[in-house]
């Protein structure tokens, strides 16, 4: 998926912001997309930060970017709002 496309998903289609990323080559990913202060410049790569659920909790107390992984947006196949 290109970023424009990524970007339009996550401003208008995600209330809760958790979000499954289907991927061609992996499982999928249910995670956050995560807007830190590399964000514009990782956007312009198509590069985006995914804190998983697993590690959501401890996120959301602590705000540790080292709890994200840095997924390529090309290698996205599409992106659906999570229940979670």
């Amino acid at each position: 998926m290109d970023s424009l496309s990524i970007e339009k998903f996550l401003e208008t289609k995600t209330t809760a912001k958790v979000v499954n990323v289907h991927f061609k080559d992996r499982s999928t990913v249910t995670g956050l997309f995560v807007n830190h202060r590399d964000y514009d410049e990782l956007k312009a790569k198509n590069f985006w930060r995914v804190v998983n659920v697993k590690n959501m909790k401890q996120w959301e107390q602590t705000g540790d970017v080292e709890l994200s992984r840095l997924f390529n947006g090309a290698s996205f196949t599409k992106l659906t709002a999570s229940a979670k």
